[in-house]
């Protein structure tokens, strides 16, 4: 019988020969899935023979890893800002990047925000994070996607914040009334070109919704959409947050100021690129 040490050398062997990036932890992270283990739960079993039906169960998990299905869509969740979301293929799993959005959010806005509105919500993550934060916010999240709300509404249940969180279907401000007014909106829209598309890792372009990456030829066509539109349901001193591409900011700024916003500053990203725009009214 094979040991729980010995299946994780074979999986990451399987799984480095297919191109799988930190094969090692991805292996441990299956096989504890799987066996219902964290992981120094597992490493004080690594002497343990495996059972064909548990065998069973890893093998499925994988061969889904070796043809490059994201590892969060194959354990079915994620963390994000200290929360467990639930992921699967109706929207785009949450990224680090959108995580630090949160964490600037938080020192810009520090003090009570009485409302929020969430643009592209898809799992509800930064719904979700910023409710928490904001704990007398009414908070509204929107998307396009029946199925991302689907998804969305799921989380918001398992969290408790169903009652909180409003979500609605919306393409972009579309579904809002005219006179809706937010302290504070983000952005994490689809922002990568239709040629960033096909270049990207397989985990990326073969498995995650692409209406949620990109909006066609050009990366920047959603991010100039929301930012001519939402300075009608901005409150006076109201904040709009962006997550945005590599080098979008140059032909951004104009379109900001155009638009009528005071401060328009960018941020870096943990990598030094610009990948965040706050914009005041």
């Amino acid at each position: 019988m094979l040991t729980v040490l010995e299946i994780i050398k074979r999986t990451t062997d399987f799984l480095d020969k297919r191109g799988v990036e930190s094969a090692r932890l991805n292996a441990e992270l299956m096989i504890g899935h799987t066996l219902g283990l964290k992981r120094m739960q597992l490493y004080l079993q690594f002497e343990r023979p495996l059972t064909e039906a548990e065998l069973e169960r890893i093998r499925p998990l994988v061969k889904r890893r070796g043809n490059r299905e994201p590892l969060q869509y194959i354990l079915g969740e994620t963390e994000f800002a200290g929360l467990k979301l639930k992921v699967d293929r109706r929207a785009l799993i949450p990224r680090p990047e959108t995580e630090y959005l949160v964490e600037l959010l938080q020192r810009r806005r520090p003090g009570p925000v009485a409302r929020l509105l969430d643009l592209g919500t898809g799992t509800g993550a930064i719904a979700f994070a910023l409710a928490k934060a904001h704990p007398d916010a009414a908070v509204l999240a929107v998307d396009r996607s029946s199925a991302a709300l689907a998804l969305a509404r799921e989380n918001a249940a398992a969290l408790g914040l169903a009652e909180r969180v409003v979500l609605r279907e919306s393409d972009w401000f579309s579904a809002l009334a005219a006179g809706e007014r937010f302290d504070l909106i983000v952005a994490n829209p689809p922002y990568l070109s239709a040629e960033e598309t096909r270049a990207a890792e397989p985990e990326v372009r073969e498995h995650e919704p692409l209406e949620a990456l990109s909006p066609g030829p050009d990366g920047a066509a959603a991010l100039a959409r929301i930012i001519r539109e939402a300075p009608g349901f901005l409150a006076p001193d109201g904040l709009l947050a962006c997550e945005t591409g590599i080098a979008q900011h140059q032909s951004l700024r104009p379109l900001a100021e155009a638009a009528g916003f005071r401060l328009i500053d960018s941020v870096q990203d943990l990598t030094g690129r610009e990948r965040y725009l706050f914009l005041e009214r």
